[in-house]
C-alpha cells in the first residue's frame, strides 16, 4: 500500500505544472505586502495607521510609481527601504524571496499602478 501511495505521489508531482510551484506576483503581494500596503495596494493595510511614523506607499499612485525604475523597486523589495533612501519600516525581503519572485512582485506593482517607469500617467 505504501509503495502505491509513493508511486501515486510521484506521478502527481511529475504531472503538476511547474508554474504552479512558483507563485504569481499577486500571490506574493498578498503574502508579503498587503499587511502594510493593503490588499488593493492603496497603502491602507491592517498594519498601517497612526502608530507608523511613515505611512506605507500607495502602489496605485501612477505618478509616483512611474517615477521609480524597475531596478529601484526591485532593490527596495530585496534590500528594504533604506537601500533606496526610503522608510526604515520597509523590511528587506531578499532573504525570503528569490530574484524571480521579486521580479514578479515588480511586475505586479506595475499592474497595480497601471504605469511604466518614465511614462506620463
Amino acid at each position: 500500500m505504501t509503495e502505491r501511495l509513493l508511486v501515486a505521489a510521484l506521478l502527481l508531482a511529475a504531472a503538476w505544472p511547474a508554474e504552479a510551484a512558483t507563485p504569481s506576483g499577486e500571490a506574493l503581494y498578498k503574502t508579503y505586502c498587503w499587511q502594510c500596503h493593503g490588499s488593493r495596494g492603496t497603502g491602507h493595510g491592517i498594519n498601517a495607521g497612526e502608530h507608523m511614523s511613515v505611512q506605507p506607499r500607495d502602489h496605485t499612485d501612477a505618478k509616483y510609481m512611474a517615477a521609480r525604475s524597475d531596478e529601484e523597486l526591485f532593490r527596495a523589495i530585496q534590500e528594504g527601504g533604506p537601500a533606496v533612501n526610503k522608510s526604515v519600516l520597509m523590511p528587506p525581503w531578499g532573504g525570503a524571496l528569490s530574484d524571480e519572485e521579486i521580479s514578479r512582485l515588480v511586475a505586479y506593482l506595475r499592474d497595480l499602478c497601471r504605469c511604466r517607469h518614465g511614462a506620463a500617467p
